[in-house]
């Protein structure tokens, strides 16, 4: 490691921890990257003119001997689909250019409150619809790995400047993969919680399970550290229930550090598409060699999935639930400023029936029920790609095919991701190498109900024991190639909806 910057977050926070690294020394570091690679990759959209001043507080509690937060010192970029009080916040939308809240979103208040420096917000495309990173506001963002190519979303502004090595960790949030699919084309970590573990006040459908917020990171311990801060009970969110006299989330011991794990014991079902997905041949190859490679470090490796038939429409109906009650009101009033995504999903929506919306919640329960039972039957975890294809050009509005085949919808193709959502089983995407294309390759793991801890420390341990190993570690993007690469925003079709 050269700059401070390439520090992991647990080791930058041990070291603020003993004054062995000055948090403006660290920001410093973190705001000269972002001016050398963001340019190439357009990850970073807006930068908070108050963190230097924020970093010399946070030095200057060192100094004093203050107690000191999970996250003190530790510089963080903020999706920008979460409030940040006093910073500018989008959603990647015209309509909201110039908006700056007035509070936080209370994930941001909790990692604020653990001490971290809230440094920049990361771009998203508009109103997290799609997962290729992209809007009419900022911009695209590029893939750090080869900046003509996705960076995937709707987290893909964190999961490329956590790749470019701007930050050590990031917020992102996840709906149909959207901390899953930006983590595996990019080539970090992505972890999607249980609902509620995060809790968030915003949601406009508070007892839907799809959306959640969550870490993202270069490795999962760092991940484990920020679910720590983040993570916390709030009665605005009926899915963070409380437990009288109990505090059932806010516990960072719980989550950091990392308890090890004995992956020998454990017993996993491999599944290359949850028998329904279309899956690209380059991704299937790749899933099966790491296959191969893991199965000495488990118990046993069974090519075996749940049941998941009527995932796609269960998914398709209650998603297009939440962009009505979202966004009905924008698309029939602005339908200029909102994008073709967003506008789609409201006119799905619109066409659906009460009928509809109950087979799609009894598909889901449906869903539900058949993976307690695969899961009981003997199963700790699954194990499958993160995501059906290779990164693809940026240009590319969403896949409309895969191999040939067609897909459904402009979110099809995240449909390795969906199905786990639909679940409520937590789930994470860890960078495993490379594939054939040259592109990182992200492996997903699938825990049981309520199974956070046990997905977080398998995957630490995946990582530890697959360290150094050119197939299975994590692969790094060329900063040297991002500080001289050509500004993306000098690319045709760089700003936009589609």
């Amino acid at each position: 490691m050269t700059e401070p910057c390439d520090l992991t977050a647990l080791e930058a926070r041990r070291l603020i921890g003993i004054r062995k690294l000055s948090p403006v020394e660290l920001l410093d570091s973190t705001l000269k990257r972002i001016e050398e690679v963001n340019p190439a990759i357009n990850a970073v959209v807006a930068i908070d003119e108050r963190a230097r001043g924020r970093a010399r507080e946070a030095e200057e509690a060192v100094m004093r001997g203050d107690k000191l937060g999970l996250l003190h010192g530790l510089p963080i970029g903020i999706k920008d689909l979460e409030e940040t009080e006093g910073l500018v916040t989008t959603f990647g939308s015209p309509i909201f250019r110039d908006n700056v809240p007035k509070a936080d979103l209370s994930s941001v208040a909790r990692i604020r409150a653990a001490g971290a420096v809230i440094t920049a917000k990361t771009n998203t495309p508009e109103f997290g619809a799609g997962a290729n990173t992209r809007n009419a506001v900022y911009g695209a963002t590029g893939n750090p790995h080869d900046p003509t190519r996705s960076a995937a979303g709707s987290s893909g502004g964190s999961g490329a400047a956590l790749a470019a090595g701007m930050f050590a960790i990031c917020s992102g949030s996840d709906t149909g993969g959207s901390l899953r699919n930006p983590a595996a084309f990019n080539g970090i970590v992505g972890y999607r919680p249980s609902p509620g573990l995060v809790s968030t006040e915003r949601k406009g459908l508070g007892w839907q399970n799809l959306s959640v917020l969550g870490p993202m990171a270069n490795n999962t311990p760092d991940a484990a550290l920020l679910l720590a801060a983040m993570a916390g009970d709030d009665p605005r969110d009926p899915l963070a229930y409380t437990l009288p006299g109990e505090a059932v989330r806010a516990k960072p011991e719980r989550w950091t550090p990392l308890a090890p794990l004995d992956l020998s014991s454990l017993r996993l079902a491999a599944t290359e598409d949850f028998g329904l997905a279309l899956v690209e041949k380059t991704v299937r190859e790749a899933f099966r060699a790491r296959v191969a490679a893991l199965e000495p470090l488990f118990a046993h490796i069974e090519e075996k999935t749940p049941d998941c038939r009527g995932a796609n429409e269960s998914f398709e109906i209650l998603r297009a639930l939440n962009f009505l009650v979202a966004h009905q009101e924008k698309v029939a009033k602005t339908p200029d400023l909102v994008g073709p995504n967003v506008r789609a999903n409201v006119a799905e929506g619109l066409g659906y029936s009460a009928a509809d919306v109950a087979r799609a919640g009894a598909l889901q329960t449906q869903l539900y029920h058949r993976w307690q039972a695969f899961f009981a039957a003997g199963t700790d975890l699954i194990i499958a790609p993160a995501i059906t294809i290779s990164p693809r050009p940026w240009t590319e509005l969403f896949p409309r095919e895969i191999d040939g085949q067609a897909t459904r919808t402009y979110f099809h193709w995240l449909a390795m991701a969906y199905i786990v959502t639909l679940t409520g089983h937590p789930a994470i995407s860890i960078p495993m190498g490379r594939d054939a294309l040259g592109m990182p390759f992200g492996l997903q793991i699938v825990g049981p109900r309520g199974g956070d801890a046990l997905v977080l420390r398998a995957a630490a341990a995946i990582e530890a024991a697959c360290a150094g190993d050119a197939l299975l570690s994590r692969p790094q993007a060329d900063i040297g190639a991002l500080r001289t690469a050509l500004p993306i925003a000098s690319m045709p079709g760089f700003l936009g909806f589609d």
